[in-house]
């Protein structure tokens, strides 16, 4: 069964930056889309950064473009979220998930196109 953890999360402050990790286990990266997505209280969780089943393409909301960056290690089978210029806004909870189809990157917005998930990881952001 493939597991994902998270880790990285924190207390920062405005403008400062983490990077998020997501270890996966059961099997590799490749050829899967791999994604993050963030839920904060009382709303509902929405898509953050996505990365191609091939590693070659990003995806982003309009939110975070141009702060944040997804990329993976597939040698230590690995997933990261760099997120930098981080705002209040930003608080929620962080969670790292896989698509199960191999090789299809479609839908990669959608939580419910999403077959593993993490536990998540906190991430908090004061002003």
């Amino acid at each position: 069964q493939v597991q994902l953890v998270e880790s990285g999360g924190g207390l920062v402050q405005a403008g400062g930056s983490l990077r998020l990790s997501c270890a996966a286990s059961g099997r590799t990266l490749a050829p899967y889309t791999m994604g993050w997505f963030r839920q904060a209280p009382g709303k509902e969780r929405e898509f953050v950064a996505a990365l191609s089943w091939s590693g070659g393409k990003t995806y982003y909301a309009d939110s975070v473009k141009g702060r944040f960056s997804i990329s993976r290690d597939n040698a230590k089978n690995t997933v990261y979220l760099q997120m930098n210029s981080l705002e209040p806004e930003d608080t929620a909870v962080y969670y790292c998930a896989q698509k199960g189809q191999p090789a299809y990157d479609g839908s990669y917005n959608s939580p419910e196109k999403y077959d593993y998930w993490g536990q998540g990881t906190q991430v908090t952001v004061s002003s």
